[in-house]
């Protein structure tokens, strides 16, 4: 079943998201904002200013997930004009990014994170990834910029929707097989194997 708004506030208050935010935010101060925070069914969550990476290519590599090359990643600064903090994707180019959230997710839960749509018409489709039951950590976030054009990413703004699946209880959750992405810094995690 798809939790909605009273479930994930509940849990909330139990550390399943923080920091979070108790409603939908659009503005903070005089200033626009993709929304965050607290929607009917899900949550929108937040890009970390703290680490931002693009693929670059480099000739004659192949990008192998068993033997990652991190030099295939390029730090991206983080800009700021009036209209808030932000990195730059370029034109149809994959980066990588981190949540701003820590998530704690139940061991009845599993999350499917899902691309906001403000974010889709602008070219940036955010891929579909799950966090699985008893899954703890921050979010690596994948971004894909389908158009020829470059475009912005904004940090400490929504970037993509979490939606929380409740099961039945499964016999091992995440953390009881030790998965390879427990407990993720706030910073990019390359693909391991």
């Amino acid at each position: 079943m798809l939790k909605n708004d009273k479930w994930i506030l509940e849990k909330a208050k139990h550390g399943m998201i923080e920091p979070f935010e108790e409603s939908l935010v659009r503005h903070v101060e005089d200033r626009k904002v993709v929304s965050y925070g607290l929607s009917s069914y899900g949550y929108d969550l937040r890009l970390a200013p703290s680490d931002f990476r693009v693929f670059k290519h480099i000739p004659g590599t192949v990008v192998n997930p068993k033997r990652f090359n991190p030099a295939n990643l390029e730090a991206v600064e983080l800009q700021s004009d009036e209209d808030g903090s932000f990195f730059i994707i370029p034109a149809n180019s994959y980066a990588l990014g981190v949540s701003l959230e820590r998530l704690k997710i139940p061991s009845n839960i599993t999350v499917i994170c899902i691309g906001k749509s403000t974010m889709a018409r602008c070219g940036i489709i955010a891929n579909i990834t799950p966090a699985e039951a008893s899954w703890e950590g921050y979010l690596t976030l994948e971004f894909s910029n389908a158009s020829s054009a470059d475009c912005r990413i904004y940090a400490n703004e929504g970037v993509l929707q979490l939606l929380f699946l409740e099961g039945e209880p499964c016999q091992t959750t995440y953390a009881d097989r030790f998965g390879k992405y427990q407990d993720q810094p706030q910073f990019v995690t390359l693909a391991k194997v």
